[in-house]
């Protein structure tokens, strides 16, 4: 980004494009519609903040042909990653060939990244690790996603998610183990049952910080699409741990990494040493 005009005030340094650290997923099209003008306005304004775009929900599949491509060449253009979010978990339905035709389709497509999810289905990790293969086949990487709620994901009510019941923590932590020591890029922490469709008084703060303490903060993204979440983790593990937000949330979470703004908790709190 070109020198800013307030470059005089102090702010926290953020590491430059690729980042390893502090990097920000933003949710593309699906509670809010987005198509290639919309985006490009957000790039042209925010994108040195941003790292990856990821489309919810299969979005990609209902969106023109044409927007999804410009999208995508938009992002790359900006040094944005593009991901498929967790919409393997459908296309497993429809059998092995319908997987690998997808994979396929989205190396086609220039997609950098897809996700591994099983937030809605069960399968098995064995299963988890030979998509991590067929994804670097296609030399795509391969993000997992891993949580302690079984129907996550989508629009479920957070009545049904209770009466799902929640997973063990080293359950989840040994399976994210295993998904990294087979080549995984990166981990995605699902947020149902943990901050998302919880009280606030009900949050599982334990789980985060045992997650990130056994694999390392660096390899793994907490979903936070909520400026309450993501203020809990920024003032929680600091400036630099990777989130998923909205992309309407992406000014707000910025100002919260450079320390210039924030809530009652954090405005002043949240600072930087070095680069």
């Amino acid at each position: 980004m070109d020198e800013a005009p307030f470059s005089f005030l102090r702010s926290n340094a953020r590491p430059e494009k690729p980042r390893k650290t502090g990097v920000t997923e933003i949710r593309g099209p699906y509670y809010t519609p987005m198509g290639p003008q919309y985006l490009g306005d957000l790039l042209d304004t925010m994108g040195h903040a941003i790292d990856t775009l990821k489309f919810a929900a299969g979005s990609f599949t209902v969106l023109s042909p044409a927007s999804v491509r410009s999208m995508i060449e938009l992002c790359h253009q900006h040094q944005v990653a593009i991901s498929t979010g967790g919409f393997i978990e459908y296309v497993l339905t429809q059998g092995e060939a319908a997987v690998d035709q997808y994979v396929d389709r989205c190396a086609e497509l220039h997609f950098d990244t897809i996700e591994i999810s099983s937030g809605f289905i069960t399968i098995s990790p064995q299963s988890v690790i030979r998509l991590i293969d067929r994804v670097h086949r296609a030399g795509l990487k391969a993000k997992v996603e891993v949580g302690i709620q079984f129907g996550a994901g989508g629009a479920s009510t957070a009545e049904a998610l209770k009466q799902e019941g929640t997973r063990d923590v080293q359950w989840v932590i040994d399976q994210a183990k295993a998904f990294l020591d087979h080549g995984a890029d990166a981990l995605m922490l699902e947020s149902e049952g943990i901050t998302e469709s919880v009280e606030r008084a009900d949050w599982r703060i334990d789980v985060p910080p045992r997650v990130a303490n056994a694999v390392g903060l660096e390899r793994v993204m907490f979903e936070a699409a909520d400026p309450d979440v993501f203020s809990w983790y920024v003032q929680t593990f600091g400036p630099d741990v990777n989130l998923f937000v909205d992309h309407s949330q992406i000014v707000q979470l910025e100002c919260l990494r450079r320390g210039i703004w924030g809530t009652s908790a954090t405005w002043g709190r949240i600072l930087s040493y070095g680069t």
